[in-house]
């Protein structure tokens, strides 16, 4: 049985909308991009989180865990960079513009996501490349932020997958075999 899916959709109608050239154009996308960082980031994520648990049957759980676990681990490098760096950013006086900690976590997502269903790689990344967009067009972060946050999210992510049990959360991430785990910490 084949399932419809709204990702397709939703994806063209965003890139239609990020093509109108209207005067109309300037508020609609400053609107779009309002929601691509706000509500919209949060149910981008919560989806490539949660998602898992109703579509990949015996698995659902430990694939719900993994996208959960390179998104933390993403984010708390990001977070530390940030501490670090102290980039101001481009319309305030706030010092925590780098990396893009928004870019960090839909990339993170999109890149588990796409690990978990090849087929779906490309909506996942547009989705994630919408939100990265949105935080340039609002003027909360220089390019090289978003940069850095998306090669993050993506890095952390592929390191993530290829680690037999995760690197967080390895004693929740299993995979249904007995067997001895060797962690290994820095």
């Amino acid at each position: 049985m084949r399932r419809f899916s709204l990702i397709g959709p939703i994806a063209a109608a965003s890139f239609a909308l990020l093509c109108t050239t209207s005067s109309h154009a300037e508020s609609s996308e400053r609107k779009f991009a309002n929601f691509a960082s706000g509500s919209g980031n949060l149910a981008f994520l919560a989806a490539g989180s949660l998602l898992p648990l109703a579509t990949d049957g015996p698995y659902g759980k430990n694939h719900t865990l993994r996208v959960i676990d390179s998104g933390l681990t993403s984010t708390l490098i990001t977070e530390g960079l940030k501490a670090i760096t102290k980039e101001k950013r481009p319309d305030s006086n706030e010092h925590d513009s780098f990396p893009s900690g928004h870019a960090t976590a839909a990339f993170a997502v999109a890149t588990a996501q796409s690990a978990l269903h090849p087929g779906q790689a490309l909506y996942w990344y547009a989705g994630a490349t919408i939100i990265s967009w949105s935080r340039l067009r609002l003027n909360r972060h220089h390019a090289q932020d978003v940069i850095a946050g998306a090669a993050i999210g993506y890095g952390v992510t592929r390191w993530e997958f290829s680690e037999p049990h995760g690197l967080i959360l390895q004693p929740w991430i299993h995979d249904d075999k007995p067997g001895v785990m060797i962690s290994r910490s820095w």
